[in-house]
């Protein structure tokens, strides 16, 4: 029982081993940021949240620079809320991929699914291929 334990207790530390970070930075429509990774933030930041009316829909956008001299492989992703505070078709946005050369800056986009939506939050996080 001992053996079993210890071979079990061994396994999950080998596969929490091979587990990417997927932590990244957040930043909402007013601005505010939240780093749940400050070795990524280190690498990137996120800035120039604005947002306009379009058709009664709000298309946002942000600015994902670079602070690295080598490449980055990053995705983003928009999620968007209502006035309650809740997830508007939060299933219909994907996590989409770029790439950043040393200090690259790239203006990024999305507009809202529909009219409920009254913010919006942007994630970027580092990519890993599988």
């Amino acid at each position: 029982m001992k053996t079993r334990s210890i071979f079990v207790f061994v396994s999950a530390l080998l596969l929490s081993a091979c587990a990417h970070n997927t932590a990244g930075i957040s930043v909402d429509s007013s601005g505010q940021v939240r780093v749940d990774s400050s070795s990524f933030a280190s690498d990137v930041n996120v800035t120039d949240i604005s947002s306009v009316m379009v058709a009664d829909l709000i298309k946002a956008s942000a600015l994902i620079q670079s602070k690295s001299s080598t490449d980055l492989r990053l995705q983003y992703k928009f999620t968007w809320f209502d006035a309650s505070g809740f997830t508007v078709e939060d299933e219909a946005s994907s996590w989409k991929s770029v790439k950043l050369h040393g200090k690259q800056q790239m203006q990024v986009g999305a507009v809202a699914p529909n009219t409920l939506a009254t913010r919006f939050e942007i994630y970027v996080r580092e990519a890993f291929s599988n």
